[in-house]
């Protein structure tokens, strides 16, 4: 199996490829490909079980997605996160099971339902990578990505509760109001705690390497021990991504430069492999469904029935929550505008300013499904308690895999075009991230200055007061990344490195007083720890 496991890694890898140097999108070939794979005679079947979906696959691609979000992003469009990410996977599972019981008769109720919340979660995977690719404006991004994160604890908390209703068992907290709650908070809190131990022993470790290997083990741990206690391994995962994140600013520039490789190295090899596992699997759960009395014509028509309900739902509720967004933004606004307050405390009360019918269209058309519809399908069990098979189990696992490949061929294709079509800007955004730059310049250059005065005063030298007179002459001809790296000597190269030290403390110094935002900082910090690699390259070449 492992080797099966290996070549069809290496196959997707090289059909990414080719998509790319195509200009087409990598997932939607790679899955097309392994479905016409799986009809190649003597195939064998690579069925995973659902644990290892969703305890080694589903982890590190939801640790990284979160490890690269900015939590102050994710805090700005909390309230649109989380209607899309919980509100609307009830909404939708609701709308699902009551289509599924018209189109499917012979389903029993529940076995609807949970179908409905199986295909409820959209993927974030899938929406991150093609919209990315499609040049989504900043702010709905965010959306998207926020509400990828939260959304697939939703589905995996309400199919827990719906699994133990059609199998006779019991869920944790039989009252599904506090098991939500017991799930989210608990869940959240043992990512945080694993989050800030992970960080604190980073600083032990003081090794880039170890280090790397140390966030490796991080988001497995935050899954595992969050479902030990019954709670959301899911919102654990995101949890310490967050933290991790957050914190990364404070590490070693090495340790980040070598976990962002690694990361996303991981990256793409879960998604291809993860995309050719739905092709390669297509195949045999639709002849599972077969031989368990459903015939192909009742599972596309089914699959349709799901595909227009989520998609209509999506539509409705956005836009509906969109109207009310907009009159609560214009009466905010209304308010401040009547209150003696200064700009900046105006800015503070003020709501989000809401997307527009553009952003909004493109936010409900992005509803592909990935790998927690499929985990989720496949952890579906055998039997029930008194040892019967599970009602309805092997259309459960058809209809998912069939709605997974539907919403990336119908949705996931159109994308690209929609947003093109629609022009979408997002000139604000723009705006804001020139305003952060450039107070990010100010930063950074009056760090420089103090940095200089105060090596200066502790170096009455003239070698090192030509050093500082040089540095200054640099930086006056408006060059914010100047630094000594292009002056000889060991004093000079000491210089330079101080100086990168103190400009990234003070960025971080900034970010957590809220004058600049995280995004900004990271992509600064990145130039400066390239900068410092260069540095370090020739100080060991002159060794």
């Amino acid at each position: 199996m492992f080797a099966y496991v290996l070549i069809v890694i290496v196959v997707a890898i090289a059909v990414s490829a080719l998509a790319q140097r195509g200009n087409f999108q990598p997932a939607l070939l790679v899955a097309m490909v392994g479905l016409c794979a799986s009809y190649i005679p003597g195939i064998p079947r690579l069925e995973m079980q659902p644990e290892i979906i969703l305890g080694v696959v589903l982890p590190p691609m939801l640790f990284s997605a979160a490890r690269d979000f900015s939590f102050a992003e994710f805090r700005r469009r909390m309230g649109s996160i989380v209607n899309l990410g919980v509100f609307l996977v009830f909404g939708t599972t609701l709308a699902v099971g009551a289509t599924l019981t018209g189109a499917l008769p012979e389903l029993l109720p529940i076995t609807a339902l949970i179908i409905g919340v199986v295909v409820a979660p959209p993927d974030a995977v899938t929406a991150i990578t093609i919209g990315g690719k499609a040049g989504l404006p900043h702010r709905l991004m965010t959306v998207l990505k926020g509400e990828s994160l939260i959304n697939d604890a939703a589905a995996l908390t309400l199919f827990a509760v719906l699994v133990a209703t059609a199998a006779g068992t019991h869920a944790f907290i039989d009252n599904i109001a506090l098991y939500f709650l017991y799930t989210a908070s608990v869940g959240i809190i043992v990512g945080l705690v694993i989050g800030n131990l992970a960080q604190g022993a980073r600083r032990v470790l003081a090794s880039p390497t170890l280090s790397t290997a140390l966030s490796v083990i991080i988001p497995f741990a935050a899954y595992l021990g969050a479902e030990e206690l019954h709670a959301s391994g899911v919102l654990a995962v995101v949890a310490a991504g967050f933290a991790m994140g957050h914190h990364g600013v404070q590490a070693g520039y090495e340790e980040r430069l070598q976990e962002s490789a690694f990361w996303r190295t991981l990256d793409t090899l879960l998604e291809t492999f993860v995309f050719a596992y739905i092709g390669l699997q297509l195949r045999f759960v639709i002849n599972d469904a077969n031989a368990a009395g459903f015939d192909l014509g009742e599972l596309a028509l089914a699959t349709v029935a799901i595909f227009l309900t989520s998609a209509l739902v999506r539509f409705a509720w956005i836009f509906a929550t969109a109207l009310f967004g907009r009159w609560r933004y214009q009466r905010a606004s209304r308010q401040s505008a009547g209150r003696p307050a200064n700009g900046d405390e105006r800015a503070r009360a003020m709501p989000q300013e809401p997307l527009s019918w553009r952003e909004n269209t493109v936010l409900a058309w992005t509803g592909m499904r990935g790998v927690v519809t499929l985990a989720a399908a496949a952890g579906t069990p055998l039997v029930v308690a008194d040892g019967s098979a599970f009602p309805g189990r092997e259309a459960i696992l058809a209809l998912a895999f069939l709605v997974t490949i539907a919403t990336l061929l119908i949705q996931g294709l159109s994308l690209p075009w929609l947003i093109a079509r629609l022009r979408l800007e997002d000139p604000d955004h723009e705006q804001f991230m020139r305003t952060q730059r450039a107070q990010a310049d100010i930063i950074v250059r009056q760090a420089t200055q103090d940095t200089l005065a105060a090596y200066a005063s502790a170096h009455p030298d003239p070698t090192a007061q030509r050093m500082v007179a040089v540095m200054r002459q640099r930086l006056s001809h408006d060059n914010r990344s100047e630094t000594a790296r292009n002056l000889d000597g060991e004093a000079a190269l000491h210089l330079g490195k101080v100086l990168l030290e103190t400009r990234r403390n003070r960025l971080v110094q900034a970010r957590d007083r809220l004058e600049l935002d995280d995004m900004v900082v990271r992509e600064m910090l990145e130039e400066l720890d390239i900068e410092q690699a260069f540095m370090d390259s020739v100080t060991t070449g002159q060794r």
